[in-house]
């Protein structure tokens, strides 16, 4: 994914238009539609707005992979988790836990088939 592809995702999550968000950042809707469109990238100062007003890290709108996730799918699990209520987080951890014993029974089975 790149800058852009990220910033219309925050975008359309939080159910806003580029309109509403240039505006309330004090950014001209037509800079906003070009960051979305991948023609131009945002300056520092603006890069730290936007990862303030969607709470990301500026890694996360650059798709920079650090040690500390491998991947942009690590990236994007971590930061919908950190957006949950905590009933939420609570229910996405159980049900991932689901999937791990799937998993793991899964390949059990694939075991005593071999």
């Amino acid at each position: 994914m790149s800058f852009g592809n990220n910033l219309r995702t925050l975008i359309e999550e939080r159910n806003m238009t580029q309109k509403e968000l240039a505006t309330y950042l004090n950014i001209a809707p037509s800079t906003m539609g070009s960051y979305v469109q991948n023609t131009r990238e945002p300056d520092f100062s603006t890069l730290k707005l936007l990862a303030e007003y969607f709470d990301v890290s500026i890694d996360y709108l650059l798709d920079h992979c650090t040690k500390k996730t491998n991947t942009h799918q690590e990236s994007e699990l971590l930061r919908i988790f950190r957006s949950l209520t905590e009933e939420q987080k609570y229910i996405c951890i159980e049900q991932c836990k689901v999937f791990v014993r799937i998993n793991h029974q899964e390949k059990e089975i694939q075991k005593i088939s071999s």
